[in-house]
């Protein structure tokens, strides 16, 4: 490679990396307790874990916790009703104060074997969602949520650009090598290739997924406009449903309609995921694959009767993958530790890369490029 094409793609690597490093290392630290928000949660007392009950099978009606909810906040209205798959005796229940709020006013959880109340998920409060909003958009909102976006993008061009130099800056040296008998900025520089190199295709994979989870309001926004307002289009002029049919029906015709699958939630009339004239239920699969999909079933909310279901369009399901992938979110426990293994590598490397920034700020290129060839080996 040309002194002229090195010293482009140094240039593409040392601006994505200097505008994108803080906020990346940020993204890494907040981002590490969230791998284990649930294990968290429940060790800190914010979830809990339905009891045990030996030799009881049977499930209460849907509609039972539904009443039990809305008797708690008559105020208020059901937004969603959810289910945890590693939480199967469990259900919960979101609620607003109008269907259209952005914001819930309660989370609830039942048994669903007993219909007993269990826990309230308190909203907006403690360590770990400070630290969600944080990572999410830095409590701005859409605007913080696309920044980070960028920083994401800006982040894979760093790592091909990074990819690219290493090539010729260590091209007279076994791969890997780290020389420790140098100065401590040399050490560090070796450490920050070698572990840039290793962690490589990780750190890809999270900054993609992670731009793709940050367009989730745009992408979903882009769905209800399309996909689901071809569904709910016939009901568009009729005036909303007063008297709400069963929602336990409702959750039974979805699972008879898509069969082989099980709820994953299911919005009520009203709220951004439905209209103000259908339930909407969201059908997983049984796969590895086809769990983190989901299948929409339109349910007519005064008559219960089945209306339409198709499949989500390809960039729903792009979001629905990159989720779970971007958190290990896949491969239960083992994947969870592996993914914050490489977290903290990735830490490193951001780290390791201000620490040079600030060690070789003033020395250009072309220096380094000429002591490669006087030493034989990277500067």
């Amino acid at each position: 490679m040309s002194s002229s094409a090195i010293r482009r793609w140094y240039w593409v690597h040392k601006w994505t990396s200097l505008v994108s490093t803080l906020f990346l290392l940020m993204l890494c630290i907040t981002g590490l307790p969230l791998i284990f928000y649930h294990e968290i949660d429940h060790a800190t007392g914010y979830s809990v874990e339905p009891p045990e009950l030996p030799g009881v099978t049977s499930r209460v009606s849907l509609d039972e916790i539904v009443s039990a909810a809305r008797a708690k906040r008559p105020q208020d209205v059901v937004t969603f009703v959810l289910r945890d798959p590693d939480e199967p005796e469990a259900w919960f229940v979101s609620m607003a104060e109008t269907p259209q709020s952005p914001d819930s006013s309660a989370f609830y959880m039942f048994d669903a074997r007993t219909g007993d109340f269990l826990h309230e998920y308190p909203l907006n409060q403690g360590f770990m969602n400070f630290m969600f909003r944080l990572h999410y958009d830095m409590f701005t909102g859409l605007p913080g949520t696309l920044f980070l976006g960028f920083m994401g993008l800006l982040l894979a061009a760093s790592l091909v650009s990074g990819t690219v130099v290493y090539g010729p800056f260590m091209r007279k040296l076994p791969f890997g090598t780290v020389r420790h008998g140098r100065s401590s900025r040399l050490k560090w520089l070796d450490l920050h290739n070698l572990l840039g190199i290793a962690t490589l295709i990780w750190l890809l994979t999270v900054g993609v997924t992670g731009v793709i989870n940050t367009l989730a309001i745009p992408i979903l926004g882009v769905w209800q406009q399309t996909e689901m307002s071809e569904m709910t289009a016939k009901y568009k002029n009729e005036p909303a449903v007063q008297h709400l049919s069963s929602a336990d029906d409702a959750v039974k015709k979805a699972l008879a309609t898509v069969p082989g699958t099980e709820l994953s939630f299911m919005a009520f009339p009203g709220t951004n995921f439905s209209s103000p004239h259908h339930y909407v239920a969201f059908m997983y699969g049984a796969t590895p694959l086809t769990s983190k999909l989901l299948t929409p079933v339109l349910i007519d909310a005064s008559t219960g009767e089945f209306i339409d279901s198709r499949s989500l369009p390809w960039y729903v399901k792009a979001l629905l993958v990159s989720q779970p992938l971007h958190f290990g979110d896949y491969g239960g426990m083992v994947l969870k530790i592996l993914w914050a293994l490489l977290d903290v590598l990735a830490i490193v490397v951001l780290g390791s890369g201000v620490y040079l920034w600030i060690k070789k700020r003033n020395v250009p290129i072309e220096a380094r490029l000429g002591a490669l060839a006087a030493e034989g080996a990277a500067p």
